[in-house]
């Protein structure tokens, strides 16, 4: 056969079986070498392509599309050093359990190390940070290597979505001339098992699963203890919350809910969720009277630094790690027990083997706690200042039902710990917490706002800054966000930090402040955006319902001074500080 009949049954076979195994979305961004994949993909009638200029930003893009979606988009890009640009979006992938399949075009094996143009090494580039790496043959329209070709497309997409998800990289060599034949007839059949549409091999997953013995015996453990606290981090279980309530409930145990566990809002029962231990366990006092005898945990180490201390400061907790995947979830280095096995399966299969408790004094006192703290959140938060913790008590309401609340990282997600305080709407909050980055934020919400949902992306003046890229997401596809940019004119989170009264006042500006004093509406108008600065939350309030009206881009920019935003934050703590003292000190008396 000819060069070119071999490339096209190579990248038909290729994107045909990429699609049968369940993937649905490409994201390219332009090249040459990557011509006959991105030409194959564009004809493909099962997949959607997402085109981005800049690499890191498609990166990112497609990290948000498989936050969203829970399966893995495509990336493909051309040889050289367009891969490299997605190293980040890779890294948070591998940290976050994001599925992703990585795809970067290469020079042919000759061409390799001998100082051919636009040429660099690209064999297992991403390290670690991949699930799994394969350097693909050239192209060859042989029975063998048709079936090849179809496995290694198979294997790559079943591989990402396996728990722990995570990104595969293939690399793919191709020779000129670069063009494939896409009015073939056959395009899509070469190498496919007969005349159906099932993939060429089918992956199976089944889930971990304790035995009856097993469940009896942490029955036993865990009904002799009373002080006792479920923790869930950002996790992506659907139907955890119901599971968790039941084994809360049967074991007299609170639960302290991070926002990105999906079990502060929504319709399944909250009795037991309690929400903010971020402002009352940075109490020293109440974190000594408030030990506990173990702590089970599902999901990630919550975003709280109060809940990781407060775990290091009682190291002899025995602290049980729940994990479907298999991974080591563990920065506090004191989990005695690392359980594999589906969470839900877990919660519901001790519960059913437990007598009903009746709530013990110690669940009362956590309980009544979280009630008073979040009460006082709710009211000091609510201050006309232009306080950058009352944007997500604003938006906790605004939001439309389903809608997607993002994070950005330093303040805003620690802000989103503090203030979204529980409720039954349906709202879904994401953030990048696998790296916590504040590269590649904007894109990584627009590729979640792909999926259809509307996105309202909160986040820093830098964190924009670092990411203004990405907004050409918005314009190129049409896609609906609003994003709420908390300009304090530089690293706000660095206020609440040591460097900012150890250091001197100049460097410290220079190093860690770093204002930038950019004025973003001319950006914003660039990507055909349109943006509002409100001057106080009445207007605020109206902006964001106007965003909601108007389609495309839209940003809203709250202006904050640094300083001040560290004041009004450290005098709620200190609020809720005196109030659980006294609450402790009642339980006491």
């Amino acid at each position: 056969m000819s060069h070119r009949e071999d490339l096209t049954a190579t990248v038909g076979a290729f994107v045909d079986e990429l699609v049968l195994s369940g993937l649905r979305h490409a994201v390219i961004s332009p090249g040459s070498r990557s011509t006959p994949l991105a030409l194959a993909m564009a004809a493909h009638p099962g997949l959607k392509v997402w085109l981005l200029v800049d690499e890191r930003s498609a990166g990112f893009f497609a990290l948000g599309l498989g936050k969203a979606l829970g399966e893995p988009a495509a990336l493909l890009c051309t040889s050289g050093t367009a891969a490299a640009n997605y190293f980040p979006a890779v890294a948070e992938a591998k940290l976050a359990r994001v599925p992703l399949v990585v795809l970067t075009a290469d020079r042919p094996h000759e061409l390799r190390d001998v100082g051919a143009p636009q040429a660099m090494d690209q064999i297992g580039m991403f390290g670690t940070h991949v699930k799994w790496f394969m350097d693909m043959a050239l192209p060859e329209s042989s029975e063998p290597m048709l079936r090849y070709v179809r496995t290694t497309a198979a294997r790559a997409v079943a591989t990402a979505k396996t728990g722990p998800k995570g990104p595969v990289h293939l690399n793919l060599p191709f020779r000129e001339p670069l063009v494939p034949d896409l009015s073939s007839p056959a395009l899509w059949q070469a190498g496919r098992r007969g005349e159906g549409s099932a993939p060429y091999v089918r992956v199976t997953r089944g889930e971990r699963e304790l035995s009856g013995e097993e469940l009896d015996r942490w029955a036993q453990w865990l009904s002799r203890r009373e002080r006792g606290l479920i923790v869930v981090g950002p996790q992506d279980t659907a139907g955890l919350g119901p599971a968790v309530h039941r084994l809360a409930e049967s074991l007299s145990f609170p639960v302290l809910a991070d926002p990105l566990s999906r079990l502060r809002n929504g319709s399944h029962p909250k009795e037991w969720v309690l929400e903010g231990y971020d402002a009352f366990l940075r109490e020293e006092e109440t974190v000594e009277k408030l030990a506990p005898e173990v702590v089970i945990r599902f999901g990630a180490m919550p975003v709280s630094k109060a809940v990781l201390l407060y775990l290091k400061q009682h190291p002899q907790t025995r602290q049980i790690v729940i994990d479907p995947d298999g991974g080591w979830r563990d920065p506090s280095l004191l989990a005695a027990e690392m359980v594999y096995t589906d969470p839900i399966r877990f919660c519901t299969g001790v519960a059913d083997r437990i007598p009903p408790r009746r709530e013990t004094p110690w669940a009362q006192l956590w309980k009544g706690i979280n009630r008073e703290t979040t009460a006082l959140l709710a009211k000091t938060g609510r201050m006309e200042a232009p306080f950058e913790g009352r944007v997500f008590l604003e938006l906790a309401e605004l939001l439309p039902e389903e809608g997607i609340l993002f994070a950005g990282n330093s303040m805003p997600v620690r802000d989103l710990d503090s203030f979204l305080l529980k409720s039954d709407r349906r709202l879904r909050p994401m953030a990048n917490r696998g790296a916590n980055g504040i590269d590649g934020v904007v894109s990584t919400a627009l590729g979640a706002a792909a999926t259809g949902s509307h996105v309202s992306l909160v986040l820093g003046d830098l964190s924009f800054f670092h990411d203004l890229n990405g907004l050409l997401a918005a314009k190129l596809h049409a896609l609906d966000v609003t994003i709420v940019v908390i300009n304090n004119d530089g690293g706000g989170i660095f206020s609440f930090l040591p460097q900012a009264s150890q250091t001197d006042p100049a460097a410290f500006e220079t190093l860690f402040g770093t204002p930038l004093g950019l004025d973003y509406e001319h950006v914003v108008r660039m990507y055909g955006g349109h943006l509002e600065r409100p001057a106080s939350w009445k207007a605020f309030r109206e902006a964001y319902a106007a965003s909601l009206q108007r389609p495309g881009l839209n940003v809203i920019e709250v202006r904050t001074d640094r300083r001040e935003n560290v004041d009004l934050h450290r005098g709620i703590w200190k609020q809720i500080g005196e109030e659980v003292r006294r609450r402790l000190g009642e339980a006491e008396g």
